[in-house]
């Protein structure tokens, strides 16, 4: 066999790889994309239509019913979204500051005790003191019962978080930071303008796991926050809307009341739109970032 024709077999078969590559890759798109332009489609479908003939991709019966009874009451639901956005902004510059710090001083190799703690980091992963202990915990020991703060404190930090921080500032040399200390840089000086400017890769992806885990929030909100204060986080007040949504229809179908047209499964629709649209919008500007962060993390993990 020539040269000339193993290179011919070895093109054929690159070209067979890319084309198999390029179709999985494509139905694995359109199985991810189809569900998300069936939830808007039905988020504008009149709720008869979806209990007689399911959920489609192009919306019948289009109307808005979904999203007035949403937006019933505008100033309360722009206040949640205020919260929402404060908290994410907030937590996340605050959860991505200590979460840089605490990866850069665990893979600093002039840190002694940076085993010990990483082992610690790490057992929570496994194990956690329960739902109890916690409540206890914010509400008995620190009084932030129906306080943001309860809200904000618990996700600052990730274990998980921590842990692909230190695997990417392992790729930084350690002589740049004895080079710097040489020049009479202090550690939070070399942190501030070597470190970080060096990171971005990480800092973006971190930072949109931390900002997503914010924007998501509906669990401590519900634990701790009362539901009939002016503003709560957005999840928790579209959660509240559904289950009123819910019940107020069991009730009325247990009476033999008709439902008409008062949405449920539209109304999940649209809460799932309002929740993920600003998301969405957002991913694209990090995303080149975040691709290149998860690789370089998973690579030096």
């Amino acid at each position: 066999m020539t040269v000339a024709t193993q290179k011919i077999k070895k093109d054929n078969s690159t070209r067979i790889l890319m084309v198999i590559s390029v179709v999985l890759i494509t139905l694995f798109s359109i199985s991810c994309i189809v569900p998300f332009i069936s939830m808007i489609s039905a988020s504008f479908t009149s709720e008869n239509y979806v209990t007689l003939h399911g959920f489609s991709i192009l919306p019948h019966d289009v109307t808005l019913t979904a999203y007035n009874y949403v937006f019933s009451n505008p100033i309360t639901i722009l206040g949640d979204y205020a919260v929402t956005i404060g908290l994410t902004l907030v937590g996340t510059v605050i959860g991505l500051f200590l979460t840089a710090m605490t990866g850069y001083v665990l893979q600093r190799p002039d840190f002694p005790f940076r085993n010990g703690i990483s082992f610690f980091i790490y057992f929570t992963t496994l194990f956690s003191g329960g739902l109890i202990p916690f409540y206890l915990l914010i509400v008995n020991y620190l009084g932030l019962k129906n306080n943001y703060l309860a809200v904000l404190l618990p996700s600052l930090m990730s274990p998980l978080l921590i842990i692909m921080m230190k695997s990417f500032l392992k790729s930084i040399p350690h002589a740049i930071t004895e080079s710097a200390k040489i020049d009479g840089a202090g550690d939070f000086k070399i942190f501030t303008s070597i470190i970080l400017p060096c990171s971005k890769p990480a800092l973006a992806t971190i930072g949109l796991f931390i900002a997503l885990g914010y924007w998501n929030e509906w669990y401590n909100s519900l634990l701790f926050l009362d539901v009939n204060r002016q503003f709560i986080p957005m999840q928790l007040y579209l959660y509240d809307i559904v289950n009123q949504a819910d019940a107020l229809r069991n009730g009325m179908a247990a009476n033999n009341v008709s439902t008409g047209d008062l949405p449920s499964n539209t109304l999940k629709m649209a809460v799932g739109v309002l929740a993920t649209g600003p998301v969405i919008l957002f991913y694209p500007f990090v995303q080149k970032y975040f691709v290149k962060g998860l690789t370089i993390g998973a690579v030096k993990g």
